[in-house]
């Protein structure tokens, strides 16, 4: 039996942060850290290191929306092993706003991009590199990039700096043959590279595929606490605290997070399968529409919402 040589990124805050627009507490945060430090896991990624300033509705997000460092010295005075992490958006972030990384609270910089953006998040990639973080780019919706368009972002990713590279489900749509033929062509074309992976549940198929793609050899595993993520939700960290083969993480203290903190939020919020998601999964579409309609009236109409997407003719508009 070998031993897992894989990282966890735990996403609760960062993507568990779309369903609630970040409105976690301080204290709930603080408790979540603690936790997740005292389990052994690597990195906690505690939010956006966006612009409020480049995007609409920043007022009404919580802070972990757009990090400040300042902010968070006072939300965790002491750090731990675990290292933070902060993702950034194209066309979203202001490099000013990024310090270097000895005056700063985060270790980690994920760029996220669709594939027509490769170019410009490689430099914004590059410009953290210099200022010495760890960096990583995620290539969002993988599932809908067509074979000539990712040949080319491989061409450009591969003289890069960055370290990790990153296959992300976010349409919740990949089954393991996805997986293992996706690992083999990053590898493939990127042997110079570690890779990443972040999965989202609208097939019940988050757990399985990052085992799948952690076997391969895949080494930054995403995964949030009770699966809290954008919509059908991530691959839940307390399956990858027990399952993997590593004897350094610790499954009590992520169980008494999900005790104290997850189980009571899952009842005022929604997240995880529920039929609408499995729908735009199955369709490999953007589960937007299924999240307009769970915030409906009509909410539990699976078939009308089915005939819909399915329909060319008919459009979710007022008539």
């Amino acid at each position: 039996m070998k031993t897992s040589h894989s990282k966890i990124v735990d996403c609760t805050i960062r993507d568990g942060g779309l369903v609630n627009n970040w409105d976690f507490s301080i204290e709930f945060v603080q408790k979540l850290y603690a936790g997740l430090n005292e389990a052994g896991v690597e990195y906690m990624e505690i939010g956006y290191k966006n612009s409020p300033k480049l995007l609409k509705g920043a007022d009404s997000a919580g802070p972990w929306r757009f990090l400040n460092d300042d902010f968070l010295r006072k939300v965790i005075p002491q750090k731990g092993a675990t290292k933070l992490s902060a993702l950034v958006d194209i066309g979203r972030v202001d490099e000013s706003d990024i310090l270097p990384r000895e005056e700063s609270m985060l270790d980690l910089i994920r760029v996220a991009t669709y594939i027509k953006d490769v170019d410009k998040a490689l430099e914004l990639v590059e410009t953290f590199h210099n200022r010495g973080y760890e960096t990583t780019l995620n290539i969002m919706a993988l599932s809908n990039v067509m074979e000539n368009e990712l040949l080319e972002a491989f061409e450009m990713i591969r003289e890069s700096v960055v370290d990790v590279v990153y296959i992300v489900d976010s349409y919740g749509s990949l089954d393991h043959n996805d997986i293992r033929y996706l690992v083999d062509k990053f590898k493939t074309h990127l042997p110079n590279k570690r890779l990443g992976i972040h999965t989202h549940n609208n097939m019940q198929l988050a757990f399985s595929n990052t085992l799948i793609a952690e076997e391969l050899g895949v080494e930054l595993l995403d995964a949030s606490c009770y699966g809290m993520g954008r919509a059908a939700g991530n691959c839940p960290t307390e399956l990858l605290v027990t399952h993997l083969k590593n004897a350094k993480y610790t499954l009590r203290p992520v169980l008494e997070i999900l005790d104290q903190l997850m189980v009571p939020l899952r009842a005022k919020v929604e997240w995880g399968y529920i039929i609408p998601y499995m729908i735009t999964g199955t369709l490999d579409e953007h589960p937007r529409s299924a999240m307009a309609l769970r915030a409906s009236e009509d909410k539990d109409n699976s078939v009308d919402f089915y005939d819909k997407l399915t329909t060319p003719e008919v459009n979710f508009g007022n008539n």
